[in-house]
């Protein structure tokens, strides 16, 4: 199949050719497609570490049977407002679209809801999984914890991973507050994208194996990185970890391996998701009041950008013009088509 002369895309075209890559891995086609409209979703918002180029990393761990191709989640624990979704050690984002999905349901129900996922791998933007929350009118929170990255306080090995957290509150008739953060200065991503470019990384970034700082990428994949916000980003790590792993049975970070590394046992981590009905406490209309007059407050001099608003610009963008892609990059998504087993 040869891609089109072209370097700007439209985006049902792209996840087309995405989930046609995971498909012909052996990925049943609702999780092909979800995986696919979840990186394309993160291209176009500009998040390219968690975008199109994560491609080809899933497609080796499909290949190496770190991620099991053929797995289907499904709810395999609910009680009350709670319910715990089983990835089956397959790509997480169906997985995460079903534990949402789930979570906007039981907080109709119950006025608030958690829902773990477990024997899951990378979940990509967290922030972006979230938006179904948002579009319900409900305030979500979700977590995850990755590969062993970064030392607790005060220690030397790596027990914790970058545990990103997101949270979104609705607006109606206007884009949500999504806030999207890791809990380390920066992502691996980052590191990883710097590494294949050969380029130096800042010295605030992370540690070599040795414990020194260093700007050099690859050096800082076999080393640790910085805490976001020191001791309390740490510890918000922390919190995160426990919420991911006590709650869902999934693994902790440091009992699985990097998921660059594409030989190994599966990642088997955890995720979770809270939503939660404003109505159901001081009320709708209360919610959305406070909400605006934070938004007046916070924007009084001007300067202030609200958390997702970049975000919400660059899809727009990409929905009116198409999305531009490097020609290498669509060169390896069509490598990765021809040399599908």
């Amino acid at each position: 199949m040869g891609v089109p002369a072209s370097r700007t895309w439209d985006l049902d075209y792209l996840i087309g050719m995405a989930a046609r890559v995971f498909a012909a891995r052996g990925v049943p086609p609702a999780v092909a497609r979800s995986a696919a409209k979840a990186l394309v979703q993160a291209e176009v918002a500009g998040i390219g570490t968690h975008g199109l180029s994560r491609i080809s990393q899933y497609c080796a761990l499909l290949d190496s049977g770190r991620l099991e191709a053929a797995a289907l989640p499904a709810v395999i624990r609910s009680h009350g407002a709670t319910a715990l979704v089983d990835a089956g050690h397959g790509l997480a984002y169906a997985a995460c679209e079903l534990a949402v999905d789930t979570a906007v349901a039981l907080a109709r129900r119950y006025g608030a809801a958690f829902v773990g996922v477990t024997r899951s791998s990378h979940a990509g933007a967290l922030g972006l999984t979230l938006e179904p929350v948002a579009d319900a009118g409900l305030v979500g929170l979700a977590f995850s914890n990755a590969p062993a990255a970064m030392p607790l306080w005060g220690g030397t090995s790596a027990v914790l991973g970058t545990n990103p957290v997101a949270a979104c509150f609705p607006r109606p008739g206007q884009d949500p507050i999504v806030v999207d953060m890791a809990m380390t200065s920066v992502t691996r991503g980052q590191i990883l994208e710097a590494a294949r470019a050969g380029q130096p990384i800042p010295e605030d970034w992370a540690l070599d194996a040795a414990g020194q700082p260093t700007t050099d990428a690859e050096a800082a994949l076999a080393g640790t990185l910085f805490p976001a916000g020191g001791v309390k980003g740490n510890m918000l790590a922390l919190t995160f970890e426990l919420l991911c792993t006590a709650l869902t049975g999934a693994a902790l970070s440091a009992e699985t391996r990097p998921f660059y590394e594409v030989e190994g046992t599966h990642a088997s981590i955890g995720q979770a998701f809270l939503a939660i009905d404003p109505g159901a406490l001081a009320g709708a209309s209360t919610y959305v009041e406070r909400v605006d007059a934070f938004v007046v407050a916070a924007q009084a001099s001007g300067a202030a950008r609200l958390p997702g608003a970049r975000r919400f610009a660059l899809r727009r963008a990409a929905v009116a013009d198409g999305v531009a892609l490097s020609p290498a990059l669509l060169a390896q998504l069509e490598q990765l088509l021809e040399t599908a087993p």
